[in-house]
């Protein structure tokens, strides 16, 4: 059996988990979400920690715990933190402006691309050329931040375009004479 699947997940800050047949909600201090556990997984929850543990002893059903376990442990996290995403923005001209739950997006084209946030992330520039997106859901945020990046990717050459902070672009060299 999968090691992963055998290890119980402790709350922390607060958090609260309340299983109701195969749905478990938890809730912390930046909010609530709701987790749909597979029905080959079964459940174990007390007031300090939960399990996740195969019905049937195959490895489909052991892969299923694990992932379980997994999305379970990024909720809690999500629930008590909160997740953040960090994108920069480079090249002439290229900046940002947050107002509310649209982001304007000047990135080199005729017109600025506008996005509205959908609920549950939410958004900060602190200059012209940083974005901060933060969610308790990691998924969404995921999901948002490689929109955004998809609007100008960044290119090899000059590095101009939407990237991760953490990201490292490889630059190619431009061709000689």
């Amino acid at each position: 059996m999968a090691r992963n699947s055998k290890r119980k997940i402790n709350f922390t800050d607060g958090v609260k988990a309340e299983v109701k047949g195969q749905v478990v909600t938890f809730s912390g201090k930046k909010g609530a979400m709701d987790l749909n556990v597979h029905e080959q997984v079964s459940i174990e929850s007390n007031e300090e920690s939960i399990l996740f543990s195969p019905n049937i002893d195959s490895k489909e059903s052991i892969t299923l715990a694990s992932t379980m376990r997994s999305l379970a442990e990024n909720i809690i996290e999500g629930v008590s933190k909160g997740f953040e995403k960090k994108l920069e923005i480079n090249g002439v001209g290229y900046r940002v402006k947050v107002s509310g739950t649209k982001i304007e997006l000047s990135l080199g084209y005729s017109h600025p691309v506008n996005y509205d946030l959908p609920e549950g992330v939410s958004a900060e520039a602190p200059s012209q050329t940083e974005l901060v997106l933060t969610s308790s859901n990691k998924q969404l945020l995921g999901d948002v931040a490689s929109k955004i990046r998809s609007f100008r990717p960044p290119e090899p050459y000059k590095g101009k375009g939407v990237k991760y902070s953490d990201e490292r672009i490889i630059r190619k060299e431009s061709k000689k004479a």
